[in-house]
């Protein structure tokens, strides 16, 4: 019978997810043994062939306003005309959540494994981080934006050339309860073969 409570909470937990704006969260952010196990199950996704096709970059404390720094700049260089304020909202992207992960991709090619079959390891690594935190009590948000796709930016994180950004995992408190959305509906989407 606890087996069976288990997992009723494991599908209640995947059913009632949702995501929070990282504006809308605060800290305290999970604690090193949370993060810890956060990444751990980061890692616990299929990998064909053992290849780890993907890493981690943690952002909290300082890293978090290194890094903002780092998107102010190019962000400015990019937008000659942007204004101050538009600047500060990008110098800013890393500072609501206490803690962001940089679910890393960095498929290669291989004579067995394709290449799409590694990234969507990294992407399966990104979707498990958000339950391991909500599961801990934390809010989650997988995010991309402009950051995870300019090359300029990727450098200055210290990605290697042949690496892409899968996203950026924003973890902490939510401020107030998440909002429901509307989702697919079964019917429209599902086929029988």
């Amino acid at each position: 019978m606890r087996n069976r409570s288990r997992v009723s909470d494991i599908i209640e937990l995947l059913k009632s997810r949702r995501s929070v704006k990282p504006i809308e969260m605060t800290g305290p952010g999970p604690s090193a043994a949370e993060l810890e196990t956060i990444l751990t199950l980061g890692a616990r996704v299929p990998d064909h062939g053992k290849l780890v096709p993907w890493r981690f970059v943690v952002f909290e404390g300082d890293a978090r306003a290194k890094a903002g720094d780092i998107f102010a700049a190019i962000f400015k260089e990019r937008n000659l005309t942007a204004t101050e304020d538009q600047v500060e909202v990008e110098r800013n992207k890393f500072m609501h959540a206490p803690l962001i992960i940089g679910v890393v991709s960095r498929a290669r090619p291989h004579v067995k494994i394709p290449l799409w079959e590694q990234e969507l390891s990294a992407g399966a690594s990104a979707m498990n981080i958000v339950p391991a935190a909500n599961a801990l009590g934390y809010a989650a948000n997988w995010l991309t934006g402009w950051i995870a796709f300019d090359r300029d930016v990727l450098d200055a994180l210290g990605l290697a050339a042949d690496e892409k950004m899968a996203g950026f995992v924003h973890i902490g408190r939510a401020r107030r309860a998440a909002e429901g959305r509307d989702r697919a509906q079964l019917a429209a989407i599902v086929t029988r073969f």
